[in-house]
């Protein structure tokens, strides 16, 4: 029965890949058509970045964790992860493939859980530092007025006060949902303390957290300057950085649509001309999301087959 269920895990990911790809080939096809008119040095430029982005990761996964996870499995299981991230909802693929990663490795689901809400805690706070860092850098780089419609604010901020409220009120009425929340904290601070008693395992950890957007943002910065977008390039960092935090909580499969959508319209918000930023971003999925998933979604089935994960 497993082996059967193994079999079934390892042609799953290309077949989804397929799918997801005929679901989106009039994409694929105007990307692939802006991919011929780029200048090719910088096109490689940015997917020599993007393969970059996959050791980033390993360094912040490796850094969540005090043992050591195997040296080459690990860039091999982010690669996969890429793919996984991509066929399932927010991030749901790719954290489902580094918890089991952790726990073949023989950490327990607990201790593995903590780590990937270390992971995900430092890379969310590496994207929106540097997006603050640009931003004072930079003060006019993001016309905000364009990014964002009138009105958003006010349900944006009751929405989250929503949110926080039933969260509260599940905690305090909710005694075995409060009992196991305050476990999960308990060992997730302690496995953060002694993460940071460890100089190599903070610096893995911070270091990657910090390279993974900011290697993300140049990759766009490259295929933007391939495609002759004229804008500056440190407003197109801005722009990669502002449109994935703010389509971040978007529940699509790996940011499919959403992030496309984000991007065009920060890329106009920081000057540049929407057909030309309609054609980078295209351009710019196509190198970092389209031509990595089905290598990555093989590989994922090497790695379930070879009981890696």
């Amino acid at each position: 029965m497993t082996r059967t269920i193994r079999r079934i895990l390892y042609v799953l990911p290309p077949l989804l890949v397929t799918v997801v790809a005929v679901r989106h080939r009039a994409v694929l096809a105007d990307g692939f058509a802006h991919l011929g008119t780029a200048r090719w040095p910088w096109l490689l430029a940015a997917a020599c970045t993007t393969c970059l982005t996959w050791v980033a990761a390993a360094c912040t996964r490796q850094g969540a964790v005090l043992e050591r996870l195997p040296g080459r499995r690990l860039p091999a299981t982010q690669f996969a992860a890429g793919a996984a991230n991509h066929l399932l909802p927010t991030g749901l693929g790719a954290s489902a493939v580094n918890l089991r990663f952790m726990t073949v490795c023989g950490m327990s689901l607990t201790r593995s859980s903590a780590a990937l809400a270390l992971y995900l805690l430092a890379e969310s706070v590496g994207r929106v530092a540097l997006l603050g860092v640009l931003l004072v850098v930079f003060p006019d780089a993001l016309r905000t007025g364009s990014l964002l419609p009138e009105g958003v604010f006010g349900p944006l901020l009751l929405a989250l006060g929503a949110v926080a409220v039933v969260a509260a009120g599940v905690l305090v009425l909710v005694r075995r949902v409060r009992t196991a929340v305050f476990s999960f904290l308990r060992t997730a601070l302690g496995e953060a303390r002694s993460v940071h008693t460890r100089p190599s395992r903070a610096l893995a950890l911070w270091g990657g957290a910090f390279a993974f957007p900011a290697l993300q943002a140049s990759s766009l910065v490259l295929v933007g300057l391939a495609l002759g977008l004229s804008v500056p390039v440190a407003h197109m960092a801005v722009a990669y950085l502002a449109a994935t935090v703010t389509v971040a909580p978007v529940p699509t499969p790996g940011g499919l649509g959403s992030v496309e959508a984000a991007l065009v319209v920060a890329l106009v918000a920081v000057g540049g001309a929407a057909a030309v930023a309609t054609a980078v971003v295209l351009a710019f999925r196509v190198v970092t999301v389209w031509l990595p998933m089905l290598p990555g979604a093989l590989t994922l089935g090497a790695l379930v087959r070879l009981k890696v994960i």
